[in-house]
């Protein structure tokens, strides 16, 4: 694999991973569907992200496949139609916390590099 098909493979994997771990934050507050879920992303991000379908539904899929969240069709209460509705699972809720670890940790060296300290600088 050339460094550029590499390094686009590692953007495309923390991209992933960060839209997992927004999901699986986002199923903290209860159970949603998948519009609702990318709705209040968009939302809280000011809507500095815009949640696709391209990338939404693959993802909560691949959160499903895992055991992260449960998912079953239900009729909307304000609505006379059925939406799939995603839910953390207990493993999702664990793996939450490995997640927003991680991503603290990479975020902090990443703002020790670009924002140095008079004691790192």
């Amino acid at each position: 694999m050339s460094s550029m098909t590499k390094r686009a493979q590692q953007k495309a994997n923390l991209l992933q991973g960060t839209l997992d771990m927004l999901i699986l934050r986002t199923l903290l507050y209860g159970p949603a569907h998948g519009h609702q879920i990318g709705k209040h992303i968009q939302r809280t991000t000011n809507e500095f992200l815009q949640m696709q379908h391209g990338s939404l539904y693959p993802a909560l899929h691949r959160l499903e496949r895992r055991g992260w969240v449960s998912a079953r069709w239900e009729t909307a209460p304000d609505r006379n139609r059925e939406f799939k509705y995603y839910r953390l699972t207990e493993k999702g809720r664990k793996q939450l916390v490995v997640e927003e670890s991680e991503w603290k940790r990479m975020a902090d060296a990443v703002a020790r590099v670009m924002w140095p300290t008079a004691e790192e600088s």
